[in-house]
């Protein structure tokens, strides 16, 4: 499942150490990291890739 995938690189990559104040933080912050991934194709094949979809 890509998805799977892309929730991993989520937390070992662009949210690694990341330690917010409040749920609020952790959302918005969340939400804006997806949001980068969704403008970088290569994250998103890559996670196709590992789920032997493409």
């Amino acid at each position: 499942n890509p998805v799977e995938y892309l929730w991993a690189w989520l937390k070992r990559h662009a949210m690694a150490n990341y330690c917010p104040n409040n749920l609020s933080e952790l959302q918005t912050t969340a939400r804006n990291k997806l949001k980068s991934a969704q403008r970088r194709p290569t994250i998103i094949a890559a996670c196709w890739a590992q789920a032997k979809l493409w």
